[in-house]
C-alpha cells in the first residue's frame, strides 16, 4: 500500500485551514485550482461530514470528508479515484506561533492494473501535492 507523509506551515489558524479543507460551496472550485466546476459535485453533507466527487479531466476522486474541530483533524476516505483507486487523506492541524502546522498523510490501495503500475510514484509525490496545497492553505 503506497503512502506519503509531509508537513506544511500555513499563516492561517487551524480553524481557517479547516474551513478551506471543508468548504463544499461552489467557491471551492475557485479556492482549489485542481478542481473544476464540471468535476465537482456534493452528494450529501452534514455538520461534520460531506460526500463529494471532485477533480478535473485528468484526475478525480469520490470521497467522504469527516472533520473534528475539537481535535483539529480532517480525514478523507476515498472510495474511488483516478488514477490510483481507493485510500484516504489525513490532515492534522497544530497551532503554531505563526499559524498552523499541517501534517498530511496519503494512502492508496490500488486495485486496477493501471493503479498498481502507477502507485510506486506516490511516495515521491510530496512536492507536487505541497505545491497544489500552497495557495489554498496559504503555506510557504
Amino acid at each position: 500500500m503506497p503512502s506519503l507523509h509531509f508537513h506544511m506551515d500555513s499563516s492561517m489558524t487551524p480553524a481557517e485551514v479547516m474551513g478551506v479543507l471543508t468548504n463544499f460551496t461552489p467557491s471551492r472550485v475557485e479556492q482549489w485550482p485542481s478542481i473544476d466546476a464540471a468535476h465537482f459535485q456534493v452528494h450529501d453533507k452534514g455538520d461534520t461530514w460531506a460526500e463529494v466527487t471532485e477533480g478535473n479531466d485528468k484526475s478525480w476522486e469520490n470521497a467522504r470528508y469527516e472533520w473534528d474541530p475539537s481535535h483539529n483533524r480532517v480525514t478523507v476516505t476515498t472510495h474511488d479515484s483516478t488514477p490510483f483507486g481507493p485510500g484516504g487523506w489525513d490532515f492534522r492541524l497544530t497551532p503554531t506561533d505563526d499559524g498552523t502546522r499541517i501534517d498530511v498523510s496519503l494512502e492508496r490501495h490500488p486495485s486496477s492494473l493501471k493503479a498498481k503500475l502507477l502507485s510506486p510514484v506516490i511516495p515521491f509525490a510530496g512536492p507536487m501535492f505541497r505545491k497544489s496545497f500552497r495557495e489554498p492553505l496559504k503555506s510557504a
